[in-house]
């Protein structure tokens, strides 16, 4: 249960504009719920395993029973450290814990231990490409909490059961400023904070479990117009289901808007099924929680020496390592963010380089043919039959003049499906070594240059691109094992 951080106007002024839909402008701001991976709850020793039978990982403190106390999990500050170091924002050396007062049947306590006025983490951005225009987002703050449990709905006939186990599992609630123009935006920000979080090792990214879920705030307005009035889209645990239900709330609203209704600020849920949202309840504001800090929790104070201890464990970020690849490597910005995607894929680029790969050749095969290949088959960089020794030897016999692009393709299909797993031997055994014969290879020119007089004609003429098709002629007359440069020269120097 979280509210948005209501924006002031001015904060919005000079904010880019998106696509316009049917005249409107989008306004998205996402609150987003990350489980962080402790192996025991936020204040108390229960475990925070997945799948346990019901009610059997929820004990007394959990519960709040009379006679229990609360005790700050370490690890969980330390997480939150984390993710402040990685978004770049203030971490505080002071912050406090509240009561947020609610009513709701998985609520045993009546209440939820988390943070309002002073957040542990506070500020920060997020960056990432959309396209190719990279885009930064604007954060208010991140802050710690406990979950609630759940209710169970589909087991029963006529009521509900209630399952405790997620009661008191740390989060770490991370709320941005309105500042998405778009659902392809909303999407791209939700995906680059997911590889975050789990880059950095605070939180295992399972959304099916509901480790990472967000919420979606949405309005729409002309452009111009003060900020419409928001629907928060509740517990959006997929990124296929955050862009249908997204786009589905930006059509109902504009729909109502001009059907001459009003907006009512709600919660909402997303219908799968349906591919709709329906109104759960009033969103509530902050003062409807009754928000006072809690009476059995100490400020949480953060040492400065705590701080560095934590700072020289993070890993290597995802944008200082793709500014290293753009440094080192000369990749395009584009590339390097591609290659970051996962800390997984980082790893493959790395160990494909120091095998000897070419930098380049080796991020355009990555992020091109074995990207294509990985999509199909719905695996990650983990799974793919070509390992990255495999692939270094491939590039490597690009690089040296010895396969040409269409070669170069056989052998990748043959390493991608197990016909053979060393790059010479399958060159070897395919006869995919090139055109060395430069008398065969003149022959071909000839023959090709007489069976198409037009293109002869037309290059000629001046038209650059008769000479592309003259090429493909005798590329493909050479099975593929003519060299594309040569063949161009040798083109040019025949026809004058």
């Amino acid at each position: 249960m979280s509210e948005t951080v209501n924006t002031f106007e001015a904060q919005q002024q000079g904010r880019p504009t998106g696509p316009l839909v049917r005249g409107y402008e989008v306004i998205i701001g996402f609150e987003t719920h990350a489980q962080l991976s402790t192996a025991s709850k936020i204040f108390s020793r229960a475990s925070t395993a997945f799948g346990a039978e019901p009610n059997t990982q929820a004990c007394a403190v959990d519960l709040a029973l009379p006679g229990t106390l609360p005790v700050m999990n370490k690890g969980a500050v330390e997480r939150a450290i984390k993710l402040g170091f990685a978004l770049g924002s203030h971490i505080a050396p002071r912050s406090v814990f509240a009561r947020k007062n609610y009513f709701y049947p998985d609520l045993p306590k009546g209440y939820q231990i988390s943070q309002f006025e002073i957040p542990v983490v506070q500020g920060g951005s997020v960056s990432f490409f959309l396209g190719e225009e990279q885009k930064t987002v604007r954060l208010v703050r991140a802050h710690l909490e406990e979950d609630a449990g759940k209710s169970l709905h589909e087991d029963f006939i006529g009521q509900s059961g209630i399952d405790l186990n997620r009661a008191g599992t740390p989060l770490l609630e991370i709320v941005t400023e309105p500042d998405m123009r778009s659902t392809a935006e909303a999407v791209a920000y939700a995906k680059e904070l997911h590889k975050i979080v789990t880059w950095i090792g605070i939180c295992d990214g399972n959304m099916q479990e509901g480790s990472f879920r967000c919420d979606a705030n949405v309005s729409v307005r002309k452009p111009g117009d003060k900020l419409g009035t928001r629907r928060e889209i509740k517990n959006l645990n997929s990124f296929k289901f955050m862009q249908q239900a997204i786009d589905y709330e930006i059509r109902w609203q504009i729909e109502e808007i001009e059907d001459g209704r009003e907006i009512e600020q709600a919660t909402v849920l997303f219908d799968p099924d349906t591919g709709e949202t329906r109104a759960m309840r009033a969103k509530e504001d902050s003062a409807d929680y009754r928000y006072f800090p809690d009476p059995d929790l100490p400020p949480l104070v953060i040492a400065a020496d705590w701080i560095e201890r934590v700072k020289a464990t993070m890993p290597e970020l995802p944008r200082a390592m793709a500014e290293r690849y753009v440094r080192d490597h000369g990749l395009s910005e584009y590339d390097a963010a591609q290659l970051t995607q996962s800390a997984a894929l980082a790893a493959y680029f790395d160990e494909a380089v120091n095998a000897g790969a070419t930098p380049k050749l080796a991020s355009n095969w990555i992020t091109g043919e074995m990207a294509r290949r990985l999509n199909a088959a719905e695996i990650g960089i983990e799974a793919a039959p070509v390992k990255a020794q495999q692939l270094a030897q491939l590039v490597k016999r690009i690089a040296d003049g010895t396969l040409p692009n269409n070669a170069a393709r056989q052998v990748f299909e043959a390493l991608w499906t197990g016909e053979g797993s060393d790059v010479d031997a399958i060159i070897e055994a395919k006869d995919l070594k090139p055109m060395n014969d430069t008398g065969a290879l003149d022959k071909i020119l000839d023959e090709v240059i007489a069976k198409n007089a037009k293109n002869v004609e037309e290059y000629r003429g001046g038209k650059e691109k008769a000479l592309n098709a003259l090429v493909g002629q005798v590329m493909k007359a050479s099975d593929g094992k003519a060299n594309p440069a040569q063949v161009t020269e040798l083109l040019k120097a025949k026809l004058g």
